[in-house]
């Protein structure tokens, strides 16, 4: 019996990792929706289906936003390349985390704990922890600025307003892990509805999208134009989401021969890999508004989500953008709390082996990231709120290669996956992905410490 009063069993050892007797990741739900062997394809399918598009909400939170309005306004379509290049990254390193949840019965956590000494734990899972904080501040700060557009509330009452989404949490929990799935699900379809009136409304040019997604050399060429890309690059892949999926994906009960391992691998892969094509959707959305409603009205400037959504009205000729794109904000940023509150609960237990009751949990993660978004509104005022979202940005990438690097490490070796280990070309991909990011962070860190320090 654990700390959450739920009884678990044993892990089963997996060749490879040094697996102690314990619990398994998010034991509450672990295995917990049951996927029979003789369902077709389509309700196969349909039962995987859930996982990825928990995982896509961290694709599309608010601290995205900025960076997708900027690079619209600034330079028309022509960073939509950019984007589909960061989803397709985003696709591989999902696929990956999936592979190492099922084959292993670890989640990426878990898997650190197994293989690496105790002390490169323990930095990992402070890093860890301060990227989740930096993340649901970002998601807090994104739910405050929509309540303030949509109702006029003060910042600072949106901030403490958004303390109590634990609530909705704990009671869909408790429900059943397929409840908070439904709810999911359900915001990403209110988001993308909102962008897709939004594109009606922007009336963009067709043929100007379509070649928004070639490629262009002009993008190494210009260096604002770089600095955004890159912006884009870095800041599309969360770390905490390759923890998150490598656990939630064993929420579904599948077989344990490899013919069933590989079977689960397949469904979860293309749950994955659908839930981020709406990803795209929505942050191309975004860019493409931008780039139909700014960039060709001379508003070339627009980079903050307050002003985006002073405008659109105004350009548009209707009051229903600008409330659409504060329904889609404040929908993006619940989503995303919900998510980065399952991924805290993951990384504790599984880096530190320590189980909260999840209420516990979730209330220490608001805390922390409440706190600093308090002080920051009270003082700085809504310009505060857009320095702490780059701010929580620039935390999020120093702490990614911390993610990828071990988790392509782990799916490439041979002694952990068997069978399943990345063949040489998959191999190949995933490491120069990892480097790519993590070399672009890097460049993106270095540059706005010399924007903050000149």
């Amino acid at each position: 019996m654990n700390l959450i009063g739920k009884k678990t069993e044993p892990v089963v050892p997996v060749r490879g990792f040094r697996l102690p007797q314990g619990t398994p990741s998010l034991p509450e739900s672990y295995q917990s929706i049951e996927v029979p062997q003789s369902l077709g394809f389509w309700r196969k399918l349909l039962a995987f289906a859930g996982p990825g598009y928990m995982v896509a909400v961290g694709y599309m939170d608010p601290g995205n936003w900025a960076t997708d309005l900027a690079a619209g306004a600034r330079f028309n379509y022509t960073l939509l390349s950019v984007i589909m290049v960061s989803n397709l990254m985003a696709i591989l390193l999902q696929s990956l985390a999936v592979k190492l949840g099922i084959v292993t019965g670890r989640d990426l956590a878990q898997a650190c704990r197994d293989f690496y000494s105790k002390p490169a734990s323990i930095v990992l899972w402070i890093l860890c922890e301060i990227a989740i904080a930096a993340c649901d501040l970002a998601e807090v700060i994104g739910s405050a600025i929509a309540l303030n557009l949509l109702f006029g509330l003060p910042l600072a009452w949106g901030v403490y307003l958004t303390a109590l989404d634990v609530l909705a949490v704990l009671y869909l929990q408790q429900k059943g892990f397929r409840y908070l799935e439904a709810f999911v699900i359900a915001l990403i379809g209110i988001i993308g509805a909102c962008f897709a009136i939004e594109i009606v409304l922007s009336r963009p040019n067709l043929p100007g999208i379509l070649a928004g997604f070639i490629p262009r050399a002009e993008i190494m060429r210009n260096p604002e134009m770089l600095y955004i890309a890159i912006g884009i690059l870095g800041a599309t892949v969360m770390p905490h989401n390759l923890y998150l999926h490598s656990s939630i994906v064993q929420t579904r009960k599948y077989g344990s021969n490899p013919t069933e391992l590989r079977e689960a691998i397949r469904f979860a892969t293309l749950d994955s890999t659908v839930a981020l094509m709406f990803a795209l959707f929505i942050n191309a959305a975004i860019l493409i508004m931008a780039a139909a409603t700014f960039h060709h009205s001379g508003n070339q400037h627009v980079a903050e989500i307050g002003d985006a959504y002073q405008l659109l009205s105004p350009l548009l000729g209707t009051t229903l953008a600008s409330v659409l794109f504060a329904v889609a904000l404040f929908c993006s940023g619940q989503n995303s709390t919900l998510t980065g509150t399952l991924a805290g609960q993951i990384v504790m237990e599984g880096f530190l082996n320590i189980r909260l009751r999840p209420w516990l949990r979730r209330l220490i993660t608001r805390l922390i990231a409440i706190v600093p978004a308090v002080i920051c509104v009270i003082l700085y005022g809504e310009s505060g709120t857009a320095k702490l979202l780059i701010f929580s940005q620039v935390i999020l990438s120093l702490q990614l290669s911390f993610a990828v690097f071990p988790l392509v490490q782990f799916t490439s070796d041979r002694e952990k996956m068997h069978e399943f280990t990345n063949p040489l070309w998959l191999k190949v991909l995933a490491w120069t992905v990892a480097v790519v990011i993590g070399s672009l962070n890097a460049w993106l860190l270095i540059q706005t410490v010399r924007s903050w320090l000149g």
